[in-house]
C-alpha cells in the first residue's frame, strides 16, 4: 500500500474556512478534500469543484416515472380490466388522461427521488456497514477539516494554514 503525506488543519468556523480556501487556491495548493459537520454554502465553487449532473439524472428518472405510470395505466385501465368509474369511457388511454394525471405526477415524483438517492449514495460510495472514512470525528459535530497533499513543502504550507485561522495542523500518513 503506498503511503503519501497530507496535512489536516482544522478550523472552528465556516467563515474562516471559506477565506482559508480560497486563500490555499490563491496560492495553487490542491486541496484533496473537506470534511463539515453540514454543508456550507459556495464551498464547492471556492474548492473550483465541477457542477453536479444529479439534476440531470434526476430528470431522466422522472421521464422513466412518467413513462412506467402511462404504460400501467394504459395497461390496467384500458386494454386488460377496462371498468366504467363515475360513467368514464374506458375506449382510450386519451379521453381518460384527466383522471391520471394526479398518479402520473406521483409516479414521476417516486422515481425521480427514490433513484436521485440511490444515484447519490452509488456515485458517493456509501452504503450499509460501510466504514466510515471521515479522518477526524470532531467534524461530524463544529469543526472542520481540510485536507491537503504536502509535497516536501510543509513548512510554508503550514504557515500559510496558521495564518489563514487553522485552530489545530497536523502532518499524517494517508494511505492509498
Amino acid at each position: 500500500m503506498e503511503t503519501s503525506k497530507v496535512i489536516h488543519a482544522i478550523y472552528n468556523d465556516d467563515d474562516v474556512l471559506m477565506d482559508a480556501v480560497k486563500k490555499v487556491k490563491a496560492e495553487r495548493y490542491h486541496i484533496e478534500e473537506i470534511y463539515t459537520p453540514f454543508p456550507v454554502h459556495g464551498l464547492d465553487k471556492a474548492m473550483g469543484l465541477a457542477p453536479t449532473r444529479i439534476a440531470i439524472a434526476s430528470f431522466i428518472y422522472g421521464l422513466v416515472g412518467l413513462s412506467v405510470a402511462i404504460i400501467m395505466m394504459n395497461f390496467i385501465m384500458i386494454k386488460d380490466w377496462p371498468q366504467n368509474i363515475g360513467g368514464k369511457p374506458s375506449f382510450s388511454y386519451i379521453e381518460n388522461m384527466p383522471a391520471f394525471v394526479p398518479i402520473m405526477f406521483e409516479l414521476t415524483v417516486f422515481f425521480a427521488a427514490h433513484l436521485m438517492v440511490i444515484t447519490f449514495y452509488l456515485r458517493s460510495r456509501m452504503w450499509p456497514f460501510k466504514k466510515s472514512e471521515n479522518p477526524d470525528p470532531r467534524t461530524t459535530d463544529d469543526h472542520f477539516l481540510m485536507e491537503i497533499a504536502v509535497d516536501g513543502n510543509e513548512d510554508e504550507l503550514t504557515n500559510l494554514l496558521k495564518e489563514s485561522g487553522a485552530v489545530e495542523i497536523n502532518l499524517v500518513d494517508k494511505a492509498h
